[in-house]
């Protein structure tokens, strides 16, 4: 299937999620195409990692869907898939950024393993290749290749997201997901993440949904946003439109806050 194809690559109709009374999210729809990168933005408890979750089958939603369209040009129900179809996905055409690097990455494993882990998922067993291109990926992600046979706990925050990138993009995904990827880290070492993650989407044609608190990472990075509040969506619209000419009071709000700050 060309990565031409107009169809949306994920699409949700009416997705819902209950704990017990209490909403996760309500009755979101959207479609992603092939290269485009989506923002949901909002306060903590607005619902925004809950809709990450389902969108990236974790969570099974209360109702409504998640469609999928495959690498053979079948568009799939997330809820249809076997598990090993599911598994299959995480390893090849998904990527998961973690808040935490330190869920996405397995510590005691060298940070070439990292990546050639991802590698040897999807069928690769030739040694000599797979570290070869363990090694091209850390140059790629701004690691010093030296560091190849270290393990992740040794590294600094920036550099444990660095190479959780790494480990996510050597299989050639088509949608990644990021939950909050910059958090907990400084200034400078932000900038540089993201600065990295805008020339990979681009080089690579990377369809992206973002979780983040922080506009500033949403302007940088993404073409639309959605704001959520209280598990609704609220608001929703190319990332300029949204974030220069708000139009819910929520949403200004959010955009005086950082004005302000």
């Amino acid at each position: 299937m060309s990565v031409d194809d107009d169809r949306p690559l994920l699409s949700t109709r009416g997705l819902t999620k209950y704990y017990g009374n209490r909403i996760g999210c309500a009755d979101v729809s959207f479609d992603l195409y092939e290269g485009e990168v989506l923002a949901i933005v909002g306060e903590s408890g607005s619902g925004k990692s809950t809709l990450l979750s389902l969108l990236a089958n974790e969570l099974a939603p209360t109702c409504g869907t998640v469609l999928y369209r495959m690498r053979d040009g079948e568009t799939r129900d997330l809820a249809t898939l076997s598990e090993s179809e599911r598994r299959l996905l995480l390893r090849t055409d998904w990527g998961f950024v973690r808040q935490d690097a330190r869920e996405g990455l397995r510590m005691g494993v060298s940070a070439g393993g990292n990546v050639g882990e991802r590698l040897m998922a999807v069928g690769s067993r030739h040694y000599g290749r797979i570290r070869a291109t363990a090694g091209d990926w850390l140059q790629r992600v701004e690691i010093d290749t030296a560091r190849i046979d270290d393990t992740p706990r040794s590294f600094s925050g920036g550099m444990r997201q660095r190479l959780q990138i790494a480990r996510n993009l050597v299989t050639g995904p088509r949608l990644v997901f990021m939950d909050e990827p910059t958090s907990g880290l400084d200034v400078s070492v932000q900038a540089r993440l993201l600065d990295l993650v805008r020339s990979l989407v681009r080089e690579m044609g990377l369809a992206v949904i973002i979780v983040t608190h922080d506009l500033a990472v949403a302007r940088l990075l993404s073409h639309r946003i959605m704001v959520m509040r209280a598990g609704h969506v609220i608001e929703a619209g190319l990332a300029d439109q949204v974030l220069d000419d708000p139009r819910e009071a929520y949403t200004q709000l959010l955009v005086s806050s950082v004005l302000a700050a």
